[in-house]
């Protein structure tokens, strides 16, 4: 009788690492966001075209973390590699926010 594979769903490492690197988005983003927000009151330089920005580029982002997300679960990655492959379009775009929204500064 043929011996059956057992799923390999990761490393406790892997685990925790992913952990770690959701907790960093989600704080990038909130950072986003509050910056975002206060560039609508007037407190936070934001470029004039940043609304628009911020909806548009959403679409990409979601839109390549499902095409990452399909290529990981069709090739048979473990679930922390599958949430690290659809985590890492929308990761890359938050920091890339946070780093530039930053920079600008209160007025």
């Amino acid at each position: 009788m043929a011996r059956r594979r057992t799923a390999n769903f990761g490393t406790p490492v892997g685990y925790w690492m992913m952990g770690m690197n959701l907790t960093r988005m989600m704080v990038e983003t909130q950072m986003v966001i509050a910056m975002r927000l206060m560039g609508m009151q007037g407190a936070w330089s934001v470029a004039p075209n940043e609304n628009v920005r911020m909806v548009s580029e959403k679409m990409t982002a979601f839109a390549q973390s499902m095409m990452a997300t399909q290529r990981a679960v069709i090739s048979g990655k473990s679930p922390d590699q599958v949430l690290g492959a659809a985590m890492r379009p929308l990761s890359r775009k938050t920091a890339s926010n946070h780093r530039r929204l930053g920079r600008a500064g209160p007025k």
